[in-house]
């Protein structure tokens, strides 16, 4: 089989690795605009339900990236200077250079060809193999191309955020509440390495624009949120890595493959990172895609096919949820009112994925202050 895969972030690397692993003849390449070291943002986070699948699925790689995890079962919420903790949310932080590493290294050693600095101007000239996989993130070319074909829907959420580093450790996912004369930012953070966290911002246009931010450059940026932050940062410095103010984008698409082409990660469906990373379904699409391939014989067009039937409707449970989550973040305002307890409880339930009895599973002591204090569903 021949496999031209045109993105080489965590999806395309990690489903070449998958079907170069199961057919060791088949002739995959992976093209990627940036160099091997490039890239973009910090850290990202994984779930304990995703190192399952990936541990499952490629062992080896799986090993490399588990030795590089940051781990935790925290939630911390921050809030009129007070830090409420809710514990039993297991999670994993790892850099996402790091993660690129492990899955070009693994490709390598399964003989993938990777070409770097290889941008892609003309999709359908790469189509004249077995299966074009479009990998290449929120503007992809591999969708643009076909979009008759895929018929995506394009649209960005309220708030602006910006994808920031800190040599501050956050130990567990760190969910802060500032409130300034210009309104309210909001900071997630959590630890992906043994001497950085990822600490991304967020608040409305409005906020924003209210700030000067809209004028200010990346270091004025930085220097003014490290004092909006300046208690939790602890005087340590923001750090840029090709930072920017954008409005999140949110990627569906009406259909995911025809004939012998399909997206995968970015390119084919978005999901807030307030509720989870976006590699992690990345990587999860990856596993679903390999596996339509198992069955001897199958046809390219029925394995695509049989993807799309099986993983869409878990993605767009998905993304149902995700818009809660980012609704949620987007109104936040409206829940400055409530204490810590209560501000906490709120934005464990916040999307419907978790309820009260699952929440007392997780963390029983957290559910009982709660009780006690008069907090239940629909508080």
């Amino acid at each position: 089989m021949r496999i031209h895969i045109v993105g080489g972030g965590p999806a395309g690397l990690y489903f070449a690795i998958l079907m170069k692993g199961k057919n060791p003849a088949s002739r995959i390449t992976v093209y990627e605009r940036n160099a091997p070291d490039d890239t973009f943002g910090w850290g990202v986070v994984f779930s304990e339900h995703t190192l399952a699948k990936l541990a499952e699925a490629d062992p080896e790689s799986h090993g490399w990236i588990v030795n590089a995890f940051q781990l935790w079962d925290n939630v911390d919420v921050v809030h009129r200077e007070r830090k409420t903790t809710v514990r039993g949310n297991r999670f994993a932080g790892i850099a996402r250079i790091s993660l690129l590493h492990v899955l070009q290294k693994r490709c390598r050693e399964l003989d993938v060809d990777l070409r770097f600095r290889a941008s892609v101007h003309d999709a359908v000239r790469l189509r004249d193999c077995d299966v074009l996989v479009g990998a290449d993130g929120v503007n992809s070319t591999v969708r643009q191309a076909y979009a008759d074909r895929f018929s995506p829907t394009i649209s960005y959420a309220r708030n602006k955020y910006v994808w920031y580093g800190t040599e501050q450790l956050f130990h567990g996912l760190t969910l802060t509440f500032r409130e300034t004369q210009h309104g309210l930012f909001i900071a997630h953070s959590y630890k992906f390495a043994p001497d950085r966290s990822t600490f991304i911002v967020e608040c409305s246009d409005e906020v924003w624009a209210r700030a000067g931010l809209d004028r200010k450059s990346d270091a004025e940026c930085r220097e003014w949120l490290e004092q909006v932050f300046r208690a939790d940062l602890e005087g340590k410095p923001l750090l840029s890595n090709a930072s920017r103010w954008i409005n999140f984008v949110l990627v569906r698409n009406a259909h995911w493959c025809f004939e012998n082409v399909v997206l995968l990660g970015d390119s084919l469906h978005t999901a807030h990172f307030s509720i989870g990373s976006g590699t992690k379904l990345a990587l999860e699409d990856a596993i679903a895609l390999a596996g339509c391939f198992d069955a001897p014989g199958v046809r390219v067009e029925d394995a695509l096919t049989a993807f799309e039937r099986a993983r869409k409707p878990v993605l767009d449970d998905y993304q149902a949820l995700a818009v809660d989550s980012l609704r949620f973040f987007e109104d936040a305002k409206d829940s400055m009112h409530l204490d810590p307890l209560a501000l906490a409880y709120r934005l464990m339930t916040r999307s419907g994925r978790i309820d009260h009895e699952n929440l007392r599973q997780r963390d029983p002591q957290f559910v009982a202050a709660c009780e006690q204090a008069g907090i239940r569903p629909g508080a």
